[in-house]
């Protein structure tokens, strides 16, 4: 799609920092292979529409041999999405999925009442140097959702709908802005977005959901009256009318946001769900590690070993 006129900035734009609901500087977490960039959830922030986890990975460089050995371990009550911008490396899961990932794609996916994968650098990446960039997030799932079969989607970068106006291009990576949607699954609304924009272009955020959000990934902005440089997310009050405009260097930005759930989500590991007992069941399930009969099996092919509840 050469053009789209819902890329044009064509409504007053709010001025004041007040548009600014909330701004969230990430915190450093180390995971083992490299240290991340946290911003959800957050002490002033739990979710950003139904985002409830937002890590920035690297920029990193592995030497030849080395990479990412994320084992595997479960989820439930959550979907994941994974999106690079340099890089590549191997999904396995429990539902027998099997895929590379490279930048511009996204994985989907949904944990629903349970499922376990892994995450690794392949063997074939490992023969040489290699660099990893990426976003991972988690979205919380609606009450009726939580407890669906699990479930994969893979979608190549040249599926997303890719939006261009002059000085900008925007990936819609799920849910729906500008007049366009993405072909994933979801099942809240909401929009996902990365945004390319030359020095100076300009582009609003989408005005139909409930909450809207970004994080910069590089260069700075300008927005409601302030200058604001990368590793940084904003989150808006609803409703009002917000432009974001590129820095004299440019800026590459996620773009976020929904409808929010019905209340709050317990959080805890890697489970997410709407009361203790859910999380409290799961527990148990990976403690007894019955792979054969229990709720969680280990991917097919990644099934040596996996990380243990400390």
């Amino acid at each position: 799609m050469s053009w789209n006129p819902a890329l044009e900035p064509d409504c007053p734009d709010a001025t004041t920092a007040d548009a600014i609901e909330t701004m969230i500087v990430p915190r450093a977490r180390d995971i083992g292979e490299f240290e991340v960039r946290r911003a959800l959830p957050s002490s002033k922030r739990q979710m950003v529409g139904p985002f409830i986890f937002f890590d920035q990975m690297g920029p990193v460089e592995f030497l030849t041999g080395h990479g990412i050995d994320v084992r595997p371990h479960p989820h439930i009550g959550l979907a994941t999405v994974t999106y690079l911008y340099k890089g590549e490396f191997q999904h396995r899961d429990s539902l027998g999925t099997d895929q590379m990932i490279y930048p511009g794609a996204v994985n989907w996916m949904i944990a629903g009442n349970g499922v376990t994968h892994s995450e690794r650098t392949s063997a074939e990446t490992r023969k040489n140097p290699s660099s990893l960039a990426g976003i991972q997030t988690w979205v919380a799932l609606p009450d009726e959702a939580e407890e669906v079969d699990a479930a994969f989607e893979h979608h190549a970068k040249d599926t997303l709908p890719l939006l261009k106006d002059t000085g900008k291009q925007v990936r819609l990576i799920l849910g729906h802005a500008w007049g366009e949607r993405a072909p994933v699954k979801t099942f809240n609304d909401m929009f996902y977005a990365d945004a390319l924009l030359q020095a100076g272009a300009a582009i609003p955020l989408p005005d139909d959901h409930e909450d809207r959000g970004l994080y910069v990934i590089e260069g700075t902005i300008f927005v409601a009256g302030q200058t604001f440089e990368s590793g940084r997310m904003m989150v808006f009050r609803p409703g009002d009318p917000i432009t974001i405009t590129a820095g004299e260097d440019g800026a590459r930005l996620m773009l976020l946001g929904g409808e929010t759930l019905n209340g709050p989500r317990h959080i805890w590991w890697n489970f997410v769900a709407s009361s203790k007992e859910k999380i409290e069941a799961a527990k148990q399930a990976w403690i007894e590690g019955d792979w054969n009969h229990g709720r969680f099996k280990l991917p097919p092919g990644d099934d040596q070993e996996f990380i243990p509840i400390t």
